[in-house]
């Protein structure tokens, strides 16, 4: 645990939040580069005795109400009982209110907290095993696109504005380039020359939105195979989570994000970059299982650039990584000085194995079309 987050902080946190419990204990949970998140146990005697609790970074979420609005609405909507005859389970992330009845606390030092209940009998898993799990998990992420296609108004708030604003992405990196405040171009050269060399592929969604071929839609904007939870029996989809970044988008962006993380042989930040390559049997499996939840939901422009898109989100988040590190690490957690060097370098390996295998990426569209 964070020395600045001890269990008497959290606890006093905890008191504030309508539990059916007392806090017992807690622990660092997850791996996320944004949100300190921990696992508090409850009392033996509470309803639910394990719950998450979340530091929200106001750092990057600055509108702490646009965020909870958002995702109360998201949660409200997803509880709505699956069909009957669906025998899979489905379970929605249940915001804790506070004893207050509010959203989340914010403590006398400005944090925001925030309670989720804890999903039990189903796990996050970081890295795909077998193509089974990328199939549950696209699945589920275009699940949640779907269900959330008639959301009533009003249009959600933007959480982080220019999110998958790849040309957006793309002018702050050159002018991170151009001021180097960190003296730190010159170590990143390569980088730089790989990403320019590929500015074409910021402006493909954002031309086709603009001509109204690809439609704005609610998506999740973070699809990492982490963000959900599976049974640990059946290995089905159960509850989508981590949804600070659910805004207004563009599908294909979440098919992409899921090919950039789930897709990868290695880690993101992985230093060998001889291991990074795109497994293409679990590209198939997140094909099969996103375009069978999403058929006839999607239109043919968004299905025809699902493939594209994959590189698109991976050329991005390698700006994001290089930016920030030009920027001296504002943004992304880092463990040691060049970390968000080291996954530029990574994102690059995973995109030039993604070129490399285009055309296959491609009819595997069309056959799970």
């Amino acid at each position: 645990m964070r020395p600045d987050l001890n269990p008497l902080t959290l606890e006093s946190v905890c008191g504030h939040f309508q539990l059916s419990g007392t806090f017992a204990s807690a622990a660092p949970h997850g791996t996320g580069h944004i949100n300190d998140t921990f696992a508090v146990q409850l009392s033996d005697r509470a309803r639910h005795p394990r719950i998450i609790c979340q530091k929200i970074n106001t750092r990057i979420f600055g509108q702490v109400d646009h965020l909870m609005e958002n995702i109360q609405r998201v949660t409200t909507h997803a509880a709505r009982p699956a069909g009957a005859t669906d025998p899979r389970r489905h379970e929605p992330l249940v915001i804790i209110p506070t004893r207050e009845g509010r959203l989340y606390h914010r403590d006398e030092s400005g944090d925001c907290w925030r309670c989720y209940r804890w999903i039990e009998g189903a796990s996050s898993h970081e890295v795909v095993r077998h193509a089974d799990q990328a199939r549950a998990a696209a699945a589920a992420f275009g699940g949640f696109q779907r269900a959330l296609a008639d959301l009533p108004g009003p249009r959600l708030h933007v959480t982080i504005p220019g999110f998958h604003d790849t040309p957006g992405r793309y002018a702050r990196f050159e002018q991170a380039v151009a001021a180097d405040t960190r003296g730190r171009a010159a170590q990143a050269r390569d980088e730089i020359t790989a990403l320019r060399e590929r500015a074409a592929l910021a402006g493909v969604l954002q031309a086709l939105q603009a001509d109204g071929r690809i439609p704005e839609r609610i998506t999740h904007n973070d699809t990492k195979v982490s963000n959900v939870l599976l049974d640990d029996v059946t290995g089905q989809g159960v509850c989508v989570i981590d949804l600070d970044t659910v805004m207004p988008g563009l599908a294909p962006h979440d098919f992409g994000d899921m090919v950039r993380t789930a897709a990868n042989s290695a880690a993101e930040d992985a230093a060998d970059l001889t291991s990074v390559e795109l497994r293409r049997p679990v590209f198939a499996a997140l094909c099969e299982g996103y375009l069978e939840a999403t058929r006839g939901f999607l239109n043919a422009t968004e299905t025809e650039h699902l493939a594209v898109t994959a590189r698109i989100i991976t050329y991005e988040q390698a700006l994001r990584f290089l930016t920030d590190f030009l920027q001296g690490d504002t943004y992304y957690k880092t463990a040691h000085p060049d970390h968000n060097l080291q996954r530029t370098r990574a994102q690059l390996a995973l995109l030039r194995s993604m070129e490399a295998q285009m055309q296959e990426m491609e009819q595997l569209v069309r056959r799970f079309s």
